[in-house]
């Protein structure tokens, strides 16, 4: 871990909310071993900074306006491979969650996170190179770790069925797509429904989008 001359960690805030903004500066540069190198409100600017300053740890909002978290994320790591990636945000959408996860970031924490976790959460992430740092609900909690090991729940062409069952693709639409037999899809389609614990085609599309691992469409 590099520290600048005065041996603290250099931070890059990203958040399009002003007041919210300077209050998590104020927060961490009244830290001995924490300073911030960096303020902006948007994460193309966000990226540039970390480019030029390579900071140890980035907390970056999650929900700027226009802007895809996951993009930044990837964008942020491009830029600087060693920062440590902290998101703000205002839900724990566990589906959320799992995706910026896999994107590589080192932490999600809610906005409802206190001066004393925000600042922990920070040293945490510094002092080991592993550690991902979660302030959700015990509920989302839950619903990340199952996700986690979704390789093990689902086959990928159970996964492909099922993304395509969540477009509204019929079983016959599905085998003419996946050119399988229809058959075939019916007896993915009971297999998945028993891993998920699901009732219908409803619920298995539900639940799998809940842990994040397929994409629910609007």
């Amino acid at each position: 871990m590099q520290r600048d001359r005065d041996g603290r960690f250099r931070i890059v805030l990203v958040n399009d909310h002003t007041l919210l903004r300077e209050a998590v500066c104020e927060a961490l540069d009244a830290e001995p071993d924490m300073a911030v190198v960096g303020d902006v409100a948007s994460g193309a600017a966000g990226v540039l900074h970390c480019k030029i300053e390579q900071p140890d740890v980035v907390l970056l909002d999650v929900n700027i306006p226009g802007e895809s978290a996951t993009e930044t994320v990837q964008a942020i790591r491009a830029a600087s491979p060693n920062a440590r990636i902290l998101i703000l945000g205002t839900l724990d959408d566990p589906a959320l969650v799992r995706q910026l996860l896999d994107c590589g970031v080192r932490g999600y924490l809610t906005k409802s996170v206190n001066r004393t976790d925000l600042v922990s959460s920070v040293r945490a992430v510094c002092a080991d190179d592993l550690r991902i740092v979660l302030h959700v609900s015990a509920e989302a909690l839950t619903h990340i770790a199952s996700a986690a090991n979704y390789p093990d729940m689902l086959t990928k062409r159970e996964l492909e069925i099922l993304t395509l069952v969540g477009k509204a693709m019929s079983n016959r639409q599905i085998s003419r797509r996946l050119t399988i037999a229809e058959g075939t899809v019916k007896r993915h389609l009971g297999t998945i429904f028993t891993k998920l614990g699901a009732h219908s085609r409803l619920d298995a599309v539900n639940k799998a989008a809940s842990i994040g691992i397929i994409t629910r469409v609007e």
